[in-house]
């Protein structure tokens, strides 16, 4: 940084994170409006260029499977949502028995004939074949002809879920580049011939045992050295990069933990970071759920201030917008590279747990949510955060990770320099609108990909179909005939008006009139766990030889001292 700069103000702007956690929604998104929105003219020719998009992907011969399946079995359909439920409640069968009962719930009562044949999809049109025959055997039937069918049903449902296990392996084969990194990157290699980039991810989620956490770690070091041979340049936003899981790291990763996290889960980021720097590939630290951000931050911080990552731009942080904190999370990053004179690379995504944030803050009675409620207002934060990221380019590399037509056409509009930015996409959707972008001469796409076994998939696919099947979702309408380009690429500033504030319900009014939900503390936040201390401090009492009180104690641990 140069002498006569003054040096950023890492406190302030951490503070300022803070202060943004659990804001009031109306008040904070008038504010990164204020600073930050793009202009209306730029956003009426975002409106048309997307459009263009939408009409020219529902031409293409080949669209990508999950924008056909949605399209088919979207969440306005009550086989979507059979489906989508089926999925996700999966995850925690806990036996065979249970399962059937299951399948004959939520698939038994569908319409399932009314899809057949409706997709563009032969797989699509297969799968609802199957569902048909399987809802008629679990569906009815009385007297003798009962018990027969009864019979059959009981003979069915393990083939039912034979069936279910095959779909899972099916899908895992269009949305898991690899079950290995080498099959990965031989998968890869048509792609990356025609210009596309590679960000590898390991399949699977938090750790929960010391044995998980350092299998992760194996993992994610064996993906980094068997890329090695594919970082063929100079330039890491050619090379492949990998991208890792804290939480898979370190099984107790979470605030009260903080010290044994800061020693011994930093080292681990540390080695992994090296042996990227060292073959010239980036490597991002995938966001993960709002009650871990603060502590992410603080091991960003301690990585990246490390002296051996001086001169490599790979580091990366993964920002969610739909998270109030995303705008001054941005801030502090932009400081902490200038502070320690590097170039980071930050991935703008719009954010993969809202369902879970949501349910957390209503359970725990917190004063407020810390993501946008409305799926308007994370567009429009994702807009205004990518155009104050394409404002920082001389220390930060924005990748933007959408398969939005809008959001790519209004990037496209904001840009500028096609080389200070990239666009990134889920390996097994938005092939179409990213190879629009290529055929433009536009900027970089880069393919993020899951690597893993099929039996890993579950929890991920379920992510990305709770995300992508709302009715008023992009991937849902892309190729929905029904609904005019216009509509599927509506300016979402046009329309936060009528996306209906409260909507989803205050946790401090989860229980009406009736009464007001208990409040709650959210112990994974320093200013209240600051304030349980300062409330403590008064009666606390000695303890111990060396008479330190109960919170100097709490504030110790929290600290690592």
């Amino acid at each position: 940084m140069p002498l006569d700069r003054p040096a950023p103000d890492l406190d302030r702007l951490r503070q300022a994170i803070r202060a943004a956690h659990l804001a009031p929604e109306p008040e904070a998104l008038e504010a990164l409006i204020r600073a930050h929105a793009p202009d209306g003219d730029l956003r009426a020719r975002a409106g048309l260029r997307g459009a263009d998009f939408v009409r020219r992907i529902r031409g293409d011969k080949t669209p990508g499977l999950m924008e056909v399946f949605l399209a088919e079995y979207g969440l306005s359909t009550k086989e979507g949502i059979a489906l989508m439920c089926l999925a996700e409640a999966l995850l925690r069968v806990p036996d065979a028995a249970t399962m059937d009962a299951l399948i004959e719930d939520k698939i038994a009562p569908s319409e399932w004939g009314t899809h057949l044949g409706h997709s563009a999809s032969s797989l699509v049109n297969a799968s609802t074949w199957a569902l048909m025959l399987t809802g008629r055997v679990l569906s009815d039937g009385e007297g003798m002809a009962g018990v027969l069918k009864g019979a059959v049903r009981r003979l069915g449902e393990p083939v039912i879920r034979a069936a279910v296990a095959r779909a899972m392996r099916e899908m895992g084969q269009h949305f898991v580049l690899g079950q290995d990194m080498a099959e990965a990157m031989r998968r890869a290699n048509a792609e990356e011939r025609r210009g596309y980039a590679y960000s590898y991810d390991m399949l699977g989620e938090a750790a929960m045992t010391a044995e998980d956490a350092s299998a992760y770690f194996d993992a994610y070091m064996g993906a980094i050295r068997a890329l090695a041979p594919a970082c063929r340049t100079d330039d890491i936003r050619v090379n492949p990069g990998i991208s890792i899981k804290l939480s898979a790291l370190f099984p107790r990763y979470e605030m009260a933990q903080r010290a044994r996290v800061m020693a011994e889960l930093v080292p681990r980021v540390m080695a992994l970071a090296h042996v990227a720097r060292a073959q010239g590939m980036g490597l991002n630290i995938d966001a993960e759920e709002a009650d871990r951000l603060d502590l992410s931050l603080d091991v960003i911080e301690a990585v990246l201030a490390d002296p051996a990552l001086a001169g490599w731009d790979g580091f990366g942080v993964v920002v969610q917008a739909y998270g109030k904190r995303a705008s001054a999370v941005i801030d502090w990053l932009y400081a902490l590279a200038e502070t320690h004179d590097r170039r980071i690379m930050l991935r703008l995504v719009k954010g993969a747990y809202w369902d879970t944030e949501i349910k957390r803050a209503q359970v725990a009675g917190l004063a407020d949510f810390p993501v946008w409620t409305r799926k308007a207002a994370t567009d429009v934060a994702y807009l205004c955060n990518a155009r104050k990221l394409l404002g920082l380019t001389d220390r930060i590399f924005p990748q933007f990770a959408t398969h939005n037509a809008h959001s790519v056409a209004a990037i496209l509009e904001m840009g500028g320099d096609r080389d200070a930015y990239e666009f990134q996409r889920l390996h097994g959707m938005g092939e179409a609108l990213h190879e629009l972008v290529r055929a433009e001469n536009g900027p970089r796409c880069r393919i993020y990909a899951p690597v893993g076994k099929h039996r890993d998939l579950l929890a991920y696919l379920v992510r990305r179909l709770l995300e992508n099947g709302a009715n008023s979702s992009f991937v849902n309408q892309v190729l929905d005939g029904a609904v005019p380009p216009e509509t599927v690429v509506r300016d979402p500033f046009a329309a936060l008006p009528e996306a209906v504030a409260g909507a989803v319900i205050h946790p401090r009014r989860l229980f009406g009139a009736a009464r007001a939900n208990s409040q709650g503390f959210d112990l994974t936040d320093p200013v209240t766990l600051a304030r349980l201390d300062d409330a403590r401090a008064p009666t606390a009492v000695p303890h111990g030889r060396q008479g330190r009180s109960w919170p100097g104690q709490w504030r110790a641990a929290r600290s690592g001292t």
